[in-house]
């Protein structure tokens, strides 16, 4: 065979993409063929952009097009009513929440923000994970899972290969104390070394690098870490200090992702479907999201942390061992020079951090429930009643970081070259929000909307709410529980929001047909929908940290599997006592018969 010619037998990577895209609805069209009927030819569409989503055969946002297409040639919606759904307040909610963390990031906030927490949490590897996980369930509150886990990456990276040098340099001083070389017996005592072992005010160099005559050797620390032969338990336990570290940043962006309704794609698509299904409010707001999720995101982070320890400080083939004052020193003076790198807060940074504050304050207070909300008293001033949504606000913010300065600058400020006056730079550009926007994912929430609308206009709700009455026979509870941990399985192989797309809808119809709050079900399989901890293609964020922590998919499996099952459990307890209290889910509320979908 010649060079450069493909074997006949070699198939091209990815060729069975095609494959699936044009055989499943060939396949698939016997069903609207057996069953002619709107109900039918509606979840034909919808199993077919599910095995899209589940196999990625196609990219997410091109499979969230299809009901663009397909519901008006099979006569299910009108092409208007389709793309009405992809501009819903929902959909410009969430674009304006992407674009406050393009805005954090554009900034370099989070990375003060990151900095800040480690260095005052503790230096030890105990308190450093808590501390990358208090940082990272926090930004992922706000920002997505993804951003959250990749703005972590660096940083995790350097403390990791910091920690790794302090130990070389530990083991060479144990060496060299245990085996005194006889310059070192017979030396006198003046120009004996002076190590500080026992002086808690001493610093790193100190401690270390100080030569007989005092002076400071910092190249001689450094030679020294270069220099020292390679250690096989050293480099095991750097090892598996490198997998805890990652796997806690891992499970702290997932478990984060679920306290706002910012946090990731599946909350926003519960509070689109309740709000297009249901005239009358749910009683689902930014307010009582918080309230109820906000506990359980830290009893799931808390038991995330504790785990982490148990598998590598107790349980683990090399356990990382407990650190040293000489360690945690080291550290705090790495940490320390990198913060103080960043100088001082900037007037960008300010800007930023003031109206993401304002913001979420607004969000929190536009309809509380316990008090009337500002929304209410803005609408009172008009004679025409308007319902202000969590839209407004986050656009306001968005327009006035496009025109607040992002430094100021003297008027007399001009360019070396032409001597013109310097262009004022603003908090955020268009250009800045157009490169890192991801604007896939806003395709992919209005794709899960239009299917909903389908299912909810063709009566395809309905008919699955009858069909689901025969699980009335179940305790409430075994349901919810069921429930989860089917959803907790299905987002490890599937993306989180197109799981929600396809399952909130059914799982809103189950509610409905058991005669059940429909919160009930929907809220903690919403949740459950972040729970992604066990496989790389489960999110982009877990094969970033994948790659990062140089582990296998076993190691990542072992770990996750066990968070999986505790965060289940978390949440079915959680919407058992907290989500009854702030939800009253144990009698039906009135909204529920404010919709056509009502099961009778």
């Amino acid at each position: 065979m010649m060079k450069g010619q493909c074997s006949p037998c070699t198939l091209p990577k990815g060729w069975w993409q095609p494959v699936i895209v044009i055989l499943t609805p060939l396949i698939l069209s016997l069903l609207p063929f057996l069953y002619p009927s709107t109900e039918s030819r509606c979840a034909y569409v919808i199993i077919v952009m599910a095995v899209y989503w589940i196999t990625e055969a196609l990219p997410l946002a091109v499979t969230a097009l299809v009901p663009i297409f397909a519901f008006p040639l099979l006569g299910v919606l009108s092409t208007a009513a389709v793309c009405q759904v992809y501009l819903k307040d929902t959909n410009f909610m969430f674009m304006g929440g992407l674009i406050m963390a393009v805005a954090v990031e554009h900034c370099n906030l989070h990375k003060r923000i990151a900095l800040f927490v480690i260095l005052h949490v503790g230096q030890s590897p105990r308190l450093l994970m808590a501390g990358f996980m208090i940082t990272t369930i926090f930004l992922s509150m706000w920002i997505s899972n993804t951003a959250a886990a990749a703005m972590l990456v660096p940083i995790v990276d350097a403390v990791v290969l910091e920690l790794c040098k302090t130990r070389k340099i530990e083991v060479r001083l144990e060496q060299e104390r245990a085996v005194p070389t006889l310059q070192e017996v017979t030396v006198s005592l003046p120009r004996q070394s002076r190590l500080k072992l026992c002086d808690s005010d001493a610093t790193f160099s100190d401690i270390i690098i100080k030569d007989e005559d005092g002076t400071p050797q910092l190249e001689r620390k450094e030679k020294q870490a270069k220099e020292l032969p390679e250690n096989e338990d050293t480099d095991e336990e750097s090892k598996a200090v490198r997998k805890m570290f990652f796997l806690g940043v891992a499970f702290a962006a997932n478990i984060g992702g679920t306290g706002s309704p910012l946090g990731c794609g599946p909350n926003l698509v519960v509070m689109g479907i309740l709000q297009n299904t249901f005239e009358e409010p749910t009683g689902l707001n930014f307010a009582t999201w918080m309230m109820f999720n906000v506990p359980g995101m830290i009893i799931c982070g808390v038991l995330g942390w504790c785990w982490l320890q148990i598998l590598f400080m107790f349980c683990g083939k090399v356990r990382v061992q407990k650190s040293s004052p000489l360690r945690e020193r080291a550290m705090k003076m790495f940490l320390r020079d990198h913060y103080d790198g960043l100088g001082r807060i900037t007037q960008h940074e300010l800007v930023v951090l003031t109206s993401f504050t304002l913001l979420v304050f607004l969000w929190v207070f536009r309809a509380p429930g316990f008090i009337q909300g500002w929304a209410h008293h803005v609408s009172n001033l008009f004679e025409d009643k308007v319902i202000i949504r969590d839209a407004t606000p986050v656009m306001l913010m968005v327009c006035l970081l496009f025109t607040i300065p992002a430094k100021s600058q003297c008027c007399s400020d001009v360019d070396s070259d032409d001597r013109k006056p310097k262009r004022m730079e603003m908090c955020l550009t268009w250009e800045v929000v157009h490169e890192k926007l991801p604007w896939g994912i806003i395709l992919l929430l209005g794709g899960g909307l239009a299917m909903a609308e389908a299912a909810k206009s063709s009566g395809l709700s309905v008919f699955l709410g009858q069909q689901l009455q025969h699980f009335d026979v179940m305790p409430k509870e075994l349901i919810v529980f069921v429930v989860c941990l089917m959803t907790a399985m299905l987002t490890e192989v599937a993306s989180n929001t197109a799981t929600a797309s396809v399952l909130l809808p059914v799982i809103k119809d189950l509610a409905l047909g058991i005669n059940v709050n429909p919160l009930y079900l929907m809220l903690p399989a919403t949740v459950c929908c972040a729970y992604a901890f066990m496989l790389p293609v489960a999110t982009p964020g877990n094969a970033i940290i994948l790659t990062a922590a140089r582990m296998s998919t076993h190691e990542m499996m072992r770990a996750g599997a066990v968070m999986n099952v505790l965060c289940v459990l978390v949440i079915t307890l959680m919407i058992n006592t907290l989500g009854v209290a702030i939800f009253d889910l144990h009698n039906i509320p009135s909204w529920v018969n404010s919709t056509t979908t009502s099961v009778h």
